[in-house]
């Protein structure tokens, strides 16, 4: 991202006057050579900032919180291309030392995507590797469509009120479907 690329990021972010939020996400936002200098124009303008990052990479932020979302077995990609990309995504989806040091150095949460209630023995097993304290893990349903998310909920919910999780739907497929640019 040259500077002036960067200016006109901040620049159209000051003409949204009022917003007091800003949220980096899509993709992974912390492989971005220039994401310390963009946090850092961000938080020069007052904004609260969180990144949403799957917490394979460190970069040193500026950031009010960092949303880490660990990917779990569940999101290995054995069907899509014939699962061409199964072992790689196997062996760089948990970077446990670059997960201590985001949440060492940041305020954070842990948020995983959760596809059946096999899920938590991974999710048990990591937060206590990573010594994470359970009231900054947050379990959301894995799913595009409502209605399959909305049975996972139910599940998923009496799971957090037994082990002192926090729950968060996917508010945006149940307001607008399962579209790109939400």
């Amino acid at each position: 991202m040259e500077a002036q690329h960067l200016g006109s990021i901040l620049a159209n972010v000051r003409r949204h006057w009022g917003v007091e939020y800003v949220v980096l996400t899509g993709g992974e936002p912390m492989i971005q050579e220039e994401i310390p200098q963009l946090t850092e124009g961000l938080k020069k303008l007052g904004l609260h900032i969180t990144i949403e990052t799957s917490g394979t990479q460190y970069a040193p932020v500026k950031c009010d919180l960092m949303s880490i979302s660990p990917k779990l077995a569940n999101s290995t990609p054995v069907e899509r291309e014939g699962g061409r990309w199964a072992k790689q995504h196997d062996r760089l989806r948990l970077q446990k030392s670059t997960l201590k040091k985001l949440m060492k150095d940041y305020e954070y949460q842990l948020k995983f995507v959760v596809q059946a209630p096999e899920d938590m023995d991974e999710i048990r097993k990591l937060v206590e590797d990573l010594r994470a304290r359970k009231n900054r893990v947050v379990l959301m349903p894995e799913g595009t469509d409502p209605a399959v998310l909305h049975e996972r909920s139910l599940w998923l919910i009496e799971i957090c009120k037994r082990e002192n999780y926090r729950f968060t739907p996917r508010l945006h497929i149940d307001l607008y479907g399962n579209r790109r640019g939400i």
